[in-house]
């Protein structure tokens, strides 16, 4: 049984890695238009509210109630609105502010340090351990990663403002990281739809003090009014606060938070095959070779059980 809650949280990181990779070609699109905090403002705004809708019908349906929410104690409650307000408003501030300074190519190569950083605070906080072929598994992807990856540094730029950037995009990893770990054990107590909710609420509310901050606060709030921008902003809306979200958060519920990771990163990679499809961008040797790393390190993480436990009835590993 456990082993099969854990197949069910690795599908759900692998869908969410591929959803948010649709997503992201849709946010490309509407950020021609859009700025990044307003986008953000946007975004978090329709998963919200698809949420809360989703809710009320959950309840009205009678497969859930408000009493599922209310056994569980405030201080839990507190967790997921931190894990909110440090995973998503302060980690997404500080990554558009990254990638303002030092562009697509080079965060996407900062990006790595996620997994090791979800790894590292599993280890500290909730004692998780790794076996040997989530760490081959891990590598694999991360390497993948690495190989689609052709950073280039921006023009205009100082190397303080690229070293600027490098920090403040390490440090967004590291806050994103953190704010899903600390959560993960009230997650695994709670419905999936009440803590996607909970936290994503979190993080809208600090998110808006955030956008006050400024002379010209006015101005992120111009996204609400309805223009052509929401052609594409509103897909990738539902699909990258919604439908991801949930599945990202359903991921780190049934299983490990530093598989989980790794399966997220896999983003990267199926961005660029998406980008080449309806972007018409470049997919040539590098992206394909990076394709097959990521997918092999996938099959490792998802099935190096049955294989590890294989080898182990033979002999091969002890």
């Amino acid at each position: 049984m456990e082993q099969a809650y854990h197949t069910v949280g690795q599908s759900a990181s692998l869908l969410s890695a591929l959803t948010w990779a649709f997503a992201l070609v849709l946010f490309k699109l509407s950020g021609e238009r859009i700025a990044p905090l307003a986008l953000n403002l946007y975004k978090n705004t329709i998963g919200l509210a698809l949420l809360g809708l989703t809710l009320v019908a959950l309840v009205l349906l009678k497969l859930d109630s408000l009493d599922s929410l209310l056994s569980h104690p405030p201080d839990e409650l507190c967790l997921l609105v931190l894990s909110g307000a440090v995973g998503i408003a302060l980690a997404d501030t500080l990554f558009f502010h990254a990638l303002n300074l030092i562009g697509v190519g080079l965060l996407s190569i900062v990006d790595c340090l996620y997994t090791p950083f979800v790894i590292l605070f599993s280890w500290l906080l909730l004692s998780e351990t790794l076996t040997a072929y989530h760490y081959v598994g891990a590598g694999l992807i991360l390497s993948a990663i690495l190989v689609a990856s052709r950073p280039r540094l921006p023009v205009h730029r100082t190397r303080a403002q690229i070293v600027a950037g490098v920090f403040l995009a390490a440090t967004s990893m590291a806050l994103m990281a953190f704010g899903i770990v600390i959560a993960k054990p009230t997650v695994e107590k709670m419905p999936v739809v009440w803590s996607t909710t909970i936290r994503l609420a979190g993080g809208m509310i600090f998110l808006m003090l955030f956008a006050r901050l400024g002379g010209d606060w006015r101005r992120h709030w111009a996204v609400f009014q309805p223009s052509r921008a929401w052609r594409y902003a509103l897909p990738g809306s539902v699909l990258g606060t919604y439908v991801c979200l949930l599945l990202w958060i359903a991921g780190f519920k049934y299983t490990y938070a530093s598989v989980a990771a790794v399966l997220n990163q896999t983003t990267v990679v199926f961005a660029s095959v998406l980008a080449a499809i309806f972007l018409k961008e470049h997919f040539g040797r590098r992206q394909f070779a990076a394709l097959v790393l990521a997918l092999t390190g996938v099959a490792v993480v998802t099935f190096g059980a049955w294989l590890w436990a294989a080898l182990a009835r033979t002999g091969w590993v002890g």
